[in-house]
């Protein structure tokens, strides 16, 4: 019997394409890319933008916590927990600006037992957003 199956969140930020929040594989979870967006609203936490859609203002730390909660929504709704996530990639469009914020953010919320790390800077995502990451998580 398979153990595979993907898994869709009521309380995570519904995705802006076709793929599922989580996809399970025998003990092991892994998200798709979690951003900040707030689900059931195209609002940002933290964002700003002017009448055509660019970012005028942004608030790293406010979009860190609202991505954090978004990752914790699907671990819960998946089975998961925050405390079995083992790995994560994280994608900032700002690292010289946004590297040190996050990062303190990143020990607050990681304090006991931190997963593996890999911070990357790339130039754009794919909505207006300064982060995303990407996790594995081990689930029972």
């Amino acid at each position: 019997m398979s153990t595979e199956k993907s898994i869709e969140s009521s309380k995570a930020p519904e995705p802006v394409g076709l793929y599922p929040h989580a996809r399970r594989v025998g003990n092991l979870l892994f998200l798709s890319g979690v951003g900040p967006r707030e689900r059931g609203t195209k609002k940002i936490p933290g964002v700003e933008l002017d009448e055509n859609g660019n970012i005028t203002s942004y608030d790293i730390a406010a979009q860190c916590h609202s991505v954090f909660r978004n990752i914790k929504y699907i671990l819960e709704d998946s089975g998961s927990s925050w405390d079995k996530i083992v790995d994560v990639q994280v994608f900032l469009t700002n690292m010289k600006d946004d590297f040190k914020i996050y990062n303190a953010l990143w020990a607050e919320y990681f304090a006991e037992n931190p997963p593996c790390r890999t911070t990357i800077e790339i130039n754009c995502l794919p909505t207006p957003i300064a982060i995303e990451l990407k996790v594995i998580a081990t689930i029972d």
